[in-house]
C-alpha cells in the first residue's frame, strides 16, 4: 500500500479503502443485499442507502457545509435539519440543489439528515446525502477496528444489522418423541346425567342429627356395588393357574323291576242328538262346506290327499314374505306436510286422522320455548293465538282449516258419536271445544286424492284463504287443571259417571263425557249437557230475548254457548301416593269396556283401574276404589313396580286384546297383561337413545312401533323376533313427537309420523306389516274364543282405565 500510494501520489488512507473495496467484491457479490455486512456499491456505483450530490457554493453557504473550511477529511460529517432542506425546496423549488431527493427527504423519519464531505469522490461528487438511519449511526458511531490490523490508518466500513430470513425445517426425528412422551385421548369421554324432582329446586334442605348409638358400630357403611349401567374395560390383568386333575370314584346300580303287562281301553266322547242336530243346522257348518267343497271334488278327482281346514293357495308363499322373503318391508314415504307460516319454528305435539272423511289428518302446533322464553313473548303469543292444522292428500301446500286455540293444544280428540264436535286440553290447564259443521264440505271437496296422488279436481273452487274456527266453548282457568292437560279421552257412549262418582248406563248412546289429566296431581270428569239450574224469572228471560242479537259476534256456532267460560267438572278425582304424602301427577291413561248379559236384567258393575308412574320411572297398578290402612286411616294403593327408568309417554292398550297394554318410557317399553301385576310379560333392553313414543298396528297384533329421539322408527314383530326390532327406519333428523296409522283399505295402510321441528311424514305401510299371517289369525280367534267362554260365566260390567303419572312434572 506504501509503494502504491507513493509512486501514484495518492495518499496511504485512498489506496487502503481501494484495495479493501476490492477485496470485498470478491467475498460478496453485488446484489443490492446485506448479508451480515455492508455492501460496498449497487448497479448505479453507490450504495442504496446514499445519494450523491453536487452543491453549489451558495447551497454550502446557506447550510454552512463549505469544502475544505466547514468541513475537512478530517471531520466530513455535518447534520442538517430536515424542515431547513424541505423549506429550500420550496424556496427554491426546481433550482434547489436537494429536488432529486425530494420524496426521500420527505420519507426521512428523524428531524436531522446526515450530509458527507467526499474529498475523494468516492462516488463520484463532493458530497453525499445519507438517507437510513442505520447507516447515519454507523457513520457517526463506527465500530472498534479489530485487534492484529497492522495499518493504523486503515478505515472499516460500517456493518448493517439485517434480520436472517427462516430457512425450511429439516425433521431428524424429534417429533416421534415429542408424540411418544404427549398425553393421548385412548377412549371417549364419560358422559353424566345428572336429574332431580323438579319440586327440589330451591327447596330450603334441612340437616337433621342422628344418634351414634343407634348405627351399627358407630359408623355408617357405604357398600360398593356393581352398576350395570357402565362396564369398564380391563386393559391388561396379571394372574396365575396351576391345573390340577380332579380323581372322582362314583358307581351305579341299575334296579330290576319286575316286568308288567298295561293296556288302556279309550272310549270315544259323542255328542248328544241335540247338539248334532244344532250344528248341522247351523250357518257356520253350511258356509263351511260351500267354501271347501270345490276343492274337494278336485282332490277326489285327482286322488290326492289334501287339508279341508287349510287353504294351501293363501297359504303360499306367506312365510317367505313374513321372514326375509323378496316382498318389500320398508316403509315408503307416501306424503309430507309442513307450512312455512303456520307450523315454522313449531313442534307438532298431537296429531288424529278425522274419521268421517278418509286423507284428512288434523295436527296441532306449539312454541319451542322453555319457561322462561314464554314469560318474555308473552304479548307476542296472545297476539298469535295457537293453531290445529287440518291436512289433505289433495292439496300437500296448504291446510284445509285452521282451528283457534286460547294457548298450546298438547292433546285433542274427536267425539266417537259426532266426528265434527272436537275437544282439547291446552297448556294452561283449560278444555276446548270446536264445532267444524260448517265446513264439513270443504274438508269432503279434498278426499278425492286418497286412493293415488292425484290431485282433485274439486281443489279449484275451494276458497283461497284457509278459514279459522274459533272456539265454542273453553272452561274456566279457576275451574280447570293447574299444569298443562297432557292426556284428554271421551267415555264410550255405553255408560257415563253421575256426580257423585258412580258409573251409570247410558241410555241416550251418545258421548256426553269427557275425561282429562294433568301433572297437577287430578283426573277430571266433564260434561257436555247443559246443567239443571233452577228456572229463570220472566224478567230475565226477556233480556235474553233482547241480547240475542249480539250473541255471536264472531260467527261462531251456538252448539255449546251453554259451557263457554262456566264449564266445570262434574268430578275432580285426587289420587294420593303409597307410602309417602303429596299425590301423584298422571300422564296418560286408557279406558277399556266389557258388559254381559247374564239374565232379562243385566247386573252393572263398574271398576277402574289405574297406572302411575313417578319420576323414577315406577308404575303402581290399583282400583278406582283405594285401599284404606288400618292404622292410619290413609288411602293407598297396592301394586308397585319399577320398570321404566324415566317418564311414561304412551299407555295403550291392545286393538285385538284389550288386557294387553303397551307402555313406553325412559329407554326401554314394556308390554302387560291384566291379572298379571308382578311383573310385564315382555320387557324390551335398554337402548341407547330414549323411547319417545309408541303404538299399536291396527291390522297385526303382533306388530307396534316405537318412536326414538334421534328420529328413527321401530318396527317390533313379536312373531320374527322377540329381543330386537325386525326392522329400524330412519324417518327425520329430529326425534319424534307422535305415531298414528290409519286403514284406507284393505290393501292399504297409511302410518303418520310427527317430528319435533314441525314436519308431518305420511309413510305408507308394507304388505308384510299390515296384512296379518294365518297362524296370527288363528291364534287370535282362539283367544277371542276363550275370551268368550269366560264372559259366559261373567256377572259383571267392568271398565278398566290405565294412567301413567310423573310425580316430578
Amino acid at each position: 500500500i506504501s509503494e502504491t500510494a507513493d509512486l501514484l501520489g495518492f495518499s496511504h488512507t485512498t489506496i487502503s479503502r481501494v484495495y479493501r473495496e476490492r477485496s470485498e467484491k470478491r467475498k460478496y457479490p453485488v446484489s443490492g443485499q446485506l448479508c451480515g455486512r455492508k455492501c460496498l456499491v449497487d448497479v448505479r456505483g453507490h450504495p442504496d442507502y446514499i445519494f450523491p450530490l453536487v452543491l453549489t457554493s451558495a447551497t454550502q453557504e446557506l447550510f454552512g457545509c463549505r469544502a475544505d473550511e466547514d468541513v475537512t477529511g478530517d471531520d466530513p460529517y455535518r447534520l442538517l435539519k430536515k424542515e431547513d432542506i424541505i423549506q429550500d425546496m420550496k424556496t427554491r423549488a426546481a433550482v434547489s440543489d436537494f429536488s432529486p431527493i425530494k420524496q426521500a427527504v420527505l420519507d426521512y423519519p428523524e428531524d436531522e439528515i446526515l450530509l458527507v464531505f467526499d474529498r475523494d469522490f468516492t462516488y463520484g461528487q463532493s458530497f453525499y446525502l445519507v438517507l437510513t438511519v442505520e447507516a447515519k449511526e454507523s457513520l457517526l458511531k463506527p465500530p472498534v477496528e479489530a485487534e492484529g490490523e497492522e495499518d493504523e490508518g486503515e478505515e472499516f466500513s460500517e456493518i448493517i444489522q439485517k434480520t436472517p430470513e427462516p430457512q425450511p425445517w429439516v425433521s431428524l426425528g424429534s417429533e416421534r418423541e415429542i408424540e411418544e412422551e404427549s398425553f393421548m385421548d385412548t377412549r371417549p369421554k364419560l358422559r353424566y346425567k345428572i336429574s332431580r324432582v323438579r319440586r327440589e329446586f330451591g327447596a330450603p334442605v334441612r340437616f337433621s342429627t342422628c344418634s351414634a348409638a343407634d348405627l351399627r358400630d358407630n359408623c355408617v357403611e357405604c357398600s360398593s356395588y356393581q352398576d350395570k349401567s357402565y362396564s369398564i374395560r380391563r386393559m391388561e390383568k396379571q394372574c396365575g393357574v396351576q391345573a390340577v386333575p380332579n380323581t372322582n370314584s362314583s358307581s351305579t346300580q341299575t334296579v330290576w323291576k319286575y316286568p308288567r303287562n298295561t293296556c288302556t281301553q279309550y272310549e270315544p266322547r259323542e255328542l248328544s242328538e241335540e247338539e248334532k242336530e244344532n250344528i248341522l243346522q247351523s250357518d257356520e257348518l253350511r258356509n263351511f262346506l260351500s267354501s271347501v267343497t270345490g276343492r274337494f271334488e278336485l282332490a277326489i278327482q285327482q286322488n290326492v290327499i289334501m287339508d279341508v281346514f287349510v287353504d294351501d293357495w293363501w297359504a303360499l308363499g306367506e312365510e317367505d314374505a313374513m321372514f326375509g322373503g323378496k316382498a318389500e318391508t320398508h316403509l315408503k314415504e307416501y306424503q309430507s306436510f309442513t307450512d312455512l307460516h303456520y307450523s315454522k319454528e313449531k313442534t307438532i305435539s298431537y296429531i288424529s286422522w278425522y274419521p268421517a272423511i278418509s286423507g284428512v289428518i288434523a295436527v296441532s302446533v306449539t312454541e319451542r320455548l322453555s319457561f322462561e322464553e314464554r314469560i318474555d313473548r308473552s304479548t307476542n303469543l296472545l297476539l298469535n293465538p295457537a293453531l290445529i292444522l287440518f291436512w289433505s292428500f289433495s292439496d300437500p301446500i296448504n291446510p284445509q282449516l285452521l282451528l283457534e286455540c286460547p294457548d298450546d293444544v298438547f292433546c285433542f280428540e274427536f267425539c266417537p258419536s259426532d266426528p265434527n264436535v272436537i275437544v282439547g286440553g291446552c297448556m294452561n290447564g283449560q278444555v276446548v271445544l270446536w264445532d267444524i259443521s260448517g265446513h264439513v264440505e270443504r274438508l269432503q271437496g279434498t278426499r278425492a286424492g286418497v286412493g293415488g296422488k292425484n290431485i282433485s279436481s274439486n281443489i279449484n273452487t275451494l276458497e283461497k284463504d284457509t278459514p279459522v274456527v274459533r272456539y265454542c266453548a273453553v272452561s274456566g282457568i279457576d275451574s280447570g287443571h293447574r299444569a298443562p292437560i297432557t292426556d284428554i279421552q271421551w267415555l264410550p257412549d255405553s255408560f257415563e259417571v253421575s256426580r257423585t262418582g258412580i258409573p251409570l248406563e247410558n241410555k241416550s248412546q251418545i258421548s256426553v263425557q269427557i275425561v282429562t289429566c294433568a301433572p297437577d296431581g287430578c283426573v277430571m270428569f266433564w260434561d257436555l249437557r247443559t246443567p239443571r239450574v233452577v228456572a229463570q224469572a220472566l224478567t230475565d228471560r226477556k233480556q235474553k230475548t233482547e241480547e240475542k242479537v249480539l250473541e255471536n259476534p264472531h260467527g261462531v256456532p251456538n252448539t255449546f254457548k251453554h259451557l263457554d267460560l262456566t264449564w266445570k267438572p262434574l268430578i275432580r278425582v285426587t289420587l294420593p301416593k303409597i307410602d309417602s304424602s303429596g299425590e301423584y301427577s298422571p300422564l296418560k291413561f286408557s279406558l277399556r269396556e266389557s258388559t254381559t248379559n247374564i239374565t232379562a236384567d243385566t247386573e252393572v258393575l263398574f271398576l277402574f283401574m289405574f297406572i302411575f308412574s313417578s319420576q323414577d320411572g315406577e308404575l303402581v297398578y290399583t282400583d278406582w276404589r283405594l285401599e284404606k290402612d288400618s292404622d292410619s286411616g290413609r288411602l293407598f294403593s297396592k301394586r308397585t313396580q319399577e320398570i321404566h327408568d324415566s317418564l311414561v309417554n304412551t299407555v295403550l292398550r291392545s286393538p285385538f286384546f284389550k288386557d294387553i297394554i303397551l307402555t313406553v318410557g325412559g329407554w326401554n317399553f314394556a308390554i302387560w297383561k291384566e291379572g298379571v301385576t308382578n311383573k310385564p310379560i315382555l320387557l324390551s333392553p335398554c337402548s341407547p337413545r330414549k323411547c319417545t313414543v309408541g303404538f299399536w298396528s291396527l291390522t297385526r297384533p303382533a306388530v307396534f312401533f316405537i318412536g326414538k329421539e334421534d328420529g328413527n322408527l321401530e318396527v317390533w314383530d313379536l312373531l320374527e323376533k322377540t329381543h330386537e326390532p325386525s326392522q329400524t327406519q330412519n324417518i327425520t333428523t329430529a326425534h319424534i313427537t307422535c305415531i298414528k296409522p290409519w286403514v284406507i283399505s284393505s290393501k292399504q295402510q297409511l302410518l303418520a309420523v310427527s317430528d319435533y321441528l314441525g314436519t308431518l311424514h305420511i309413510l305408507e305401510v308394507p304388505w308384510t306389516l299390515h296384512h296379518s299371517s294365518a297362524n296370527e289369525v288363528r291364534k287370535k280367534s282362539i283367544a277371542d274364543a276363550e275370551r268368550l267362554l269366560c264372559l259366559k260365566y261373567s256377572k259383571s260390567f267392568t271398565v278398566f282405565s290405565l294412567i301413567a303419572f310423573d310425580s316430578a312434572s
